[in-house]
């Protein structure tokens, strides 16, 4: 299957089980109980999570173990960066696009768990330099 449309269908399924994570408790708790509700939901879909990972990153040639963390992965293929906050930022979705683009990953979700309405708070991001 097509690794973008993979990456969709994955991002369709976290976006759902977000809306019912967020109807069911609301916002206001912190990011860490979220992630760890969301990534329990969705490896109960039979998806593989990882959680946390450090990345290692190289820059003229030299190796940075662990430069930063993502919050989940899917399947190897779709990152997941959350937050719980009144309001994203145009930072938070530079740091999403970032992190992708390092990954080499075709997209990434920014979730905002904080917002009133978790639509308000969902952001599809795509890396224009992905490679197959």
């Amino acid at each position: 299957m097509d690794k973008i449309k993979r990456a969709d269908e994955l991002a369709s399924a976290v976006i759902h089980c977000g809306l019912k994570l967020h109807s069911e408790i609301g916002p206001g708790l912190i990011e860490s109980v979220y992630e760890q509700v969301l990534a329990d939901r969705l490896s109960a879909l039979g998806l593989q999570i990882d959680r946390q990972k450090p990345v290692t990153i190289n820059i003229d040639g030299k190796a940075y173990p662990g430069a930063f963390r993502y919050d989940l992965l899917v399947d190897d293929l779709l990152l997941i960066e959350l937050k719980s906050m009144d309001k994203l930022g145009p930072i938070h979705v530079k740091q999403t696009l970032t992190y992708i683009r390092l990954m080499n990953l075709p997209i990434g979700l920014l979730l905002n768990f904080g917002s009133d309405l978790f639509k308000q708070g969902i952001r599809r991001i795509t890396n224009n330099h992905w490679r197959e």
